[in-house]
């Protein structure tokens, strides 16, 4: 390897980890909010829907696997639905409506009062994503925004706003799937083995 490719490799993990240690330097208690809610959601008959573009609807969908399968430890399946990967159902709805409401009508179609609206956004700036969350409380869903940067107009209107407050969207991705993990132990032992 050439020592330019450790200096690399060397730059990212020392960014990562000041990453890390810059959020929990204030959004521990936001996470544990967020698992909190969707614990008593989903223990509740409720269900957890998330959603986002690009990287960050991978995150959602990995979420998701994470409570539907597990985690760490059997234990019964979370309800939890991905409003990403459905290509038919997204594209539809762009192409008949606006990409703008890919999220929001599938809340109007699957979302209930006392479930749970995950939204994911590096930059909290996400127009669908902001309206997808929008339309969720206007239902009476709790919604929460993952964001980064200063967290947008996302941040501001969410009921749980979990910000990673760093300006690399890598970084923020990192993150944001040690966050999802952190939410996915917390809401594991809450369910009785």
């Amino acid at each position: 390897m050439s020592g330019d490719s450790a200096a690399v490799i060397l730059r990212i993990f020392g960014e990562s980890a000041s990453a890390h240690q810059r959020f929990t330097a204030s959004g521990v208690d936001a996470v544990a909010s967020a698992a909190d809610a969707i614990s008593r959601a989903t223990a509740a008959g409720g269900k957890l829907l998330a959603f986002g573009n690009g990287g960050s609807a991978s995150d959602a969908q990995h979420l998701v696997a994470e409570l539907v399968g597990r985690f760490e430890r059997e234990r019964r399946a979370v309800a939890a639905v991905a409003l990403t990967p459905d290509s038919n159902v997204v594209t539809a709805i762009a192409n008949d409506y606006s990409y703008d409401v890919v999220f929001t009508r599938q809340i109007e179609a699957l979302g209930r009062e006392g479930d749970v609206a995950f939204g994911i956004s590096t930059s909290g700036r996400s127009r669908n994503v902001e309206l997808g969350l929008a339309a969720a409380k206007s239902r009476g869903l709790v919604t929460i925004a993952l964001t980064g940067r200063d967290g947008g107009a996302m941040g501001a209107t969410a009921d749980i706003h979990i910000n990673v407050p760093v300006e690399s969207t890598a970084r923020i991705q990192e993150v944001h799937r040690t966050i999802m993990h952190a939410m996915c132990s917390i809401i594991e032992a809450c369910i009785p083995a």
